[in-house]
């Protein structure tokens, strides 16, 4: 289970024990801990210097936040101060669980189905995810096999029985090509990284924005006080919550008229946000395979000629000098 999903479990839990009746403040602390610490006890870090695992920020991100329900404080501000500890795609999730149960609270939105709808979202996000890693699979893989050309050539050349290590390490000739093919190695590592990097989901929750104003639309609020109250907490979270103001109008023109609840029509189109970017990553990904072959031309090639054919041709000709 990917990290996201776990918060989609904890939501949905959430979501269940609330519609059966559960007050918000208890259903933390039915949930418990994972570990099977005690639902008020927080687990602590293992050293102060280890940031903690996924296992260990969720227990401790849901004790936290039964704890603060317990006090009568805020659990959504509970929740983000122990996310931001753990970091990572986690935190980012546990975030939008908090700016969620923040919006939700304050405009009086029902806080099961929300949940219900969050869980739902953030599957979706991780098979957003999932499915732009398995696309980027192969050119990784592809890249990392490139990046070990030369040194397969280095002992190709060795296993042939030419001296191509001496000459590479103990002449000045060798020398400088084993600094130019390493700065050219580098370079083609640095260039590979970057294109996985930009061809991974940029996003981390698409649609986000959307799925928070259609919470706070719910709550049968004010255009205006539902769009203060998601940048207040898209402010508080660190969440996008920034509502396109054209999409935002389009859909409001189509409720009029249709006579469509607007929070339907605002999860529709963040389920529609998250399928182009779920494309785009895709079309992404393919395109890798292509961009990849630049790094390969212009960097790997040319310091495995330098690394691994060079030195050998120098070997083979010591070699033949040697022998007359």
């Amino acid at each position: 289970m990917s990290p996201i999903e776990t918060v989609a479990a904890v939501a949905q839990r959430l979501a269940v024990l609330l519609s059966a009746g559960v007050p918000p403040h208890s259903a933390w602390g039915y949930l418990g801990a994972p570990d099977g610490r005690p639902a008020g006890e927080v687990p602590k870090p293992r050293s102060a210097r280890d940031a903690p695992t996924n296992v260990e920020g969720t227990a401790r991100i849901i004790a936290a936040a039964a704890e603060a329900g317990s006090k009568g404080e805020s659990i959504s501000l509970a929740i983000a101060l122990d996310a931001r500890l753990v970091g990572g795609q986690i935190a980012q999730a546990w975030l939008a669980l908090a700016g969620a149960w923040e919006v939700a609270t304050r405009s009086g939105a029902p806080l099961a189905s929300c949940l219900r709808q969050l869980a739902t979202t953030f599957r979706d996000v991780a098979q957003l995810h999932r499915t732009v890693e398995l696309a980027l699979t192969g050119p990784a893989a592809t890249a990392r096999m490139m990046m070990a050309l030369p040194v397969v050539g280095i002992v190709f050349g060795t296993l042939m029985g030419f001296d191509s290590v001496r000459t590479l390490f103990l002449t000045v000739p060798g020398l400088l090509c084993l600094v130019v093919g390493a700065a050219l190695m580098l370079l083609g590592h640095l260039w590979n990284g970057r294109l996985v990097r930009l061809a991974r989901a940029r996003d981390p929750a698409p649609g986000l924005e959307l799925d928070l104003m259609a919470i706070a639309m719910t709550g049968g609020g004010s255009l205006d006080s539902a769009r203060l109250l998601v940048q207040g907490a898209a402010t508080e979270f660190d969440l996008p919550g920034r509502v396109d103001d054209a999409v935002l109008d389009g859909v409001l023109e189509l409720s009029s008229r249709a006579g469509v609840p607007a929070a339907e029509l605002l999860r529709s189109e963040a389920d529609e946000r998250r399928r182009e970017v779920r494309s785009v990553g895709e079309r992404r990904a393919e395109g890798l395979a292509v961009t990849l072959m630049m790094p390969l031309g212009l960097c790997v090639l040319p310091a495995f000629m330098l690394v691994a054919v060079v030195p050998l041709l120098l070997a083979v000709l010591s070699s033949t000098l040697q022998t007359i």
